[in-house]
């Protein structure tokens, strides 16, 4: 089992982000991806979404992809107030991790980070080190 960071490096190949900061959050069940925009839309009889997003802190840098509709369901955040997401399963890489991942989209423009790793994607995989950060390194970089 790998050993996590506060706050990691990861990858959404599927979407066309090659590296994104990730806030490890045991307190999330569900991960989350900052989304500033969704426009559903269907493809061949399913439905889709397709995803406006700053995949950095500080950057305008505008990134639009599409995903398949996994599911819709309230969420809860940290201060209490509840809102209905979507959410989208796609493929995560951190580490020697890649599997898919159920992240529901929100907007997180005030948020110090891009993406929240939740315990569902977390569990039977790694355990967190509160002390530490990008213990796993960033992807694409080479040692």
């Amino acid at each position: 089992m790998d050993t996590l960071g506060w706050r990691e490096w990861g990858a959404l190949p599927e979407l066309g982000i090659s590296a994104i900061k990730m806030k490890v959050d045991t307190g999330a069940r569900t991960s989350c991806l900052h989304a500033f925009k969704l426009e559903p839309f269907s493809n061949q009889g399913e439905e889709w979404l397709r995803i406006w997003l700053h995949p950095e802190q500080h950057s305008d840098r505008e990134l639009v992809c599409e995903a398949k509709i996994h599911d819709q369901r309230e969420v809860t955040d940290s201060g209490g107030h509840t809102e209905m997401r979507y959410v989208i399963l796609t493929r995560l890489h951190v580490g020697n991790f890649d599997a898919p991942v159920e992240l529901t989209l929100t907007n997180r423009d005030t948020m110090k980070f891009r993406m929240l790793l939740g315990r569902q994607a977390m569990r039977g995989h790694f355990v967190v080190d509160p002390d530490k950060s990008y213990l796993l390194g960033q992807p694409g970089a080479t040692a």
